[in-house]
């Protein structure tokens, strides 16, 4: 029988692939072979960075990652719906949409992708899906001023749903690649924060001096200062309280005071696709009352196909590089080591 060939790290931060047998399928699973996987910069090389500074043996040997495929059905489980063998699907979840040449994935974290929507591009279902949640969290208006902080590929993918809900967006990165990408794909304005000493005041004529309604932070790690930086940007009422919205959508570390400081801001983390993910009852086939829970994690999932599919949202720009599956821990490595030279990268299994 076919193994399946699967990447995993060790406590050590190290990469490769191995053999394995593939997972017997479970009621309400679909098993995909695998087309194309996309590598998460962030929550999965930023774990890897973690372990690599404190290796710690304890808490485990190895594990498979991935979170983000596609693929063709070739097996459908017991209760499985709305799924056939031969099916073009995109297919998300940590521990099921592995970088791998096989995945068992429940069937609500796995969709139909449109005809006209690559493999590549299916790929990056579930970094898009967590941008449409956020931008959905985020309650932006036509004509509101958004500004996005670190433009990797979420915060490509918020400028890019941004504009598509009417708004005025500016980025702010330091690599000029993502600057770049950003522009290229309609976002308004980009400023490199790290070659702009006024980037401040730039960013507020930008928003024709009324202050930016929305900021979005999308990187992880230590953001107070740029959580500072940003208020200065935001709205400014008569009696100087500060006014709009935050969406933090990366894994950032802020130490903020409450309340003065941050006026009548309204901050929202924004976390992972959207209702149902991580809920393994409803991965698995339940699901919420659609009259109450309309934008579930599923649905996210379709209405980025469908921006694909119409050409509103362009992903394959995204892509910088493709590599084998095999070749997965050079991939890794480009993305830790030179983030001023990569940004989408996808495997090729």
């Amino acid at each position: 029988m076919e193994k399946r060939i699967c990447a995993f790290y060790n406590y050590k931060g190290e990469i490769f692939v191995e053999e394995e047998p593939i997972p017997k399928l479970k009621n309400g699973e679909v098993l995909v072979k695998v087309y194309a996987s996309l590598i998460s910069p962030g929550t999965e090389l930023g774990n890897i960075k973690k372990l690599r500074e404190k290796p710690d043996p304890s808490k485990f040997l190895k594990r498979a990652f991935g979170y983000s495929n596609t693929g063709e059905v070739i097996e459908i489980g017991k209760g499985c719906k709305n799924l056939k063998v031969g099916d073009r699907v995109a297919c998300m979840g940590a521990s099921y949409a592995l970088h791998s040449n096989y995945a068992c994935i429940p069937q609500n974290l796995c969709v139909v992708l449109p005809k006209e929507v690559s493999y590549e591009e299916g790929s990056f279902c579930h970094l898009a899906a967590t941008s449409l949640w956020a931008v959905r969290r985020g309650k932006l208006e036509i004509g509101e001023n958004v500004l996005v902080i670190g433009l990797g590929i979420i915060g490509q993918i918020i400028c890019q749903l941004s504009k598509i809900s009417g708004s005025h967006v500016i980025g702010w990165d330091k690599y000029e690649l993502r600057l770049k990408k950003a522009k290229e794909n309609g976002t308004d304005e980009v400023i490199n924060i790290e070659k702009e000493k006024n980037f401040i005041e730039k960013t507020i004529q930008f928003s024709r001096n009324y202050g930016i309604d929305t900021g979005f932070i999308c990187f992880g790690g230590e953001a107070t200062e740029t959580f500072n930086l940003l208020i200065k940007t935001m709205k400014t009422a008569p009696d100087t309280h500060k006014m709009g919205k935050i969406v933090i959508v990366g894994g950032a570390e802020i130490n903020i005071k409450f309340p003065t400081s941050l006026g009548n801001i309204d901050i929202y983390p924004s976390s992972r696709t959207g209702p149902g993910y991580h809920d393994e009852k409803w991965e698995y086939g339940n699901d919420y009352p659609s009259v109450f829970v309309q934008w579930n994690t599923k649905r996210n999932l379709e209405e980025i196909l469908l921006l694909i599919k119409e050409k509103r949202l362009n992903l394959k720009s995204l892509i910088t590089d493709r590599f084998p599956l095999s070749k997965i821990s050079k991939a890794c490595e480009k993305l830790i080591n030179h983030p001023d030279k990569s940004l989408g990268i996808v495997l090729i299994p």
